[in-house]
């Protein structure tokens, strides 16, 4: 299963690490650690009674082990226009992530659009054509993203 990238921190702490992977059109952002914890509690209106009691445990924010995969994704307006081309775009990178989720190490996983797909090929905002082109061009860039870094050379 694949969790959900919803902290800003997380995304800017993503984007500020080299790219993992990067093809025409996309680039892939790694960090083999936790995502933050939120910033505030959550306190839902409906509950009035007050508590003393201990809560459940919660785990160690500087515990940096991963365990699992998240997931964000950034699709900025400026590359894909309608709404209906950024929807089509991250679905098809959270179905692609899914399929290549036993080849990639634990983390989290920022996959980012990085320039915009031609409309004079794909003039439908949500055509086949693209979600195939898109869907191809994902799978190959995961791919490549799942690979081992190089080990840096000694000079």
């Amino acid at each position: 299963m694949i969790g959900r990238l919803v902290q800003s921190a997380d995304f800017q702490r993503l984007l500020a690490t080299p790219m993992r992977s990067r093809s025409a059109h996309f680039a892939v952002h790694h960090v083999a650690a936790r995502p933050s914890l939120p910033s505030r509690r959550v306190v839902h209106p409906s509950s009035t009674e007050l508590s003393t009691a201990e809560g459940p445990p919660r785990p160690s924010p500087v515990d940096n082990d991963p365990d699992g995969h998240w997931l964000g994704s950034v699709i900025p307006k400026r590359h894909a226009r309608r709404s209906v081309t950024r929807n089509l775009l991250r679905r098809q990178i959270r179905a692609v992530m899914a399929d290549q989720l036993d080849q990639l190490p634990p983390g989290l996983w920022l996959v980012r659009l990085r320039s915009p797909f031609a409309r004079e090929d794909f003039p439908s905002a949500a055509s086949d054509a693209l979600r195939q082109a898109a869907q191809a061009e994902l799978r190959l860039l995961l791919q490549r993203a799942g690979r081992p870094a190089p080990a840096a050379r000694a000079g």
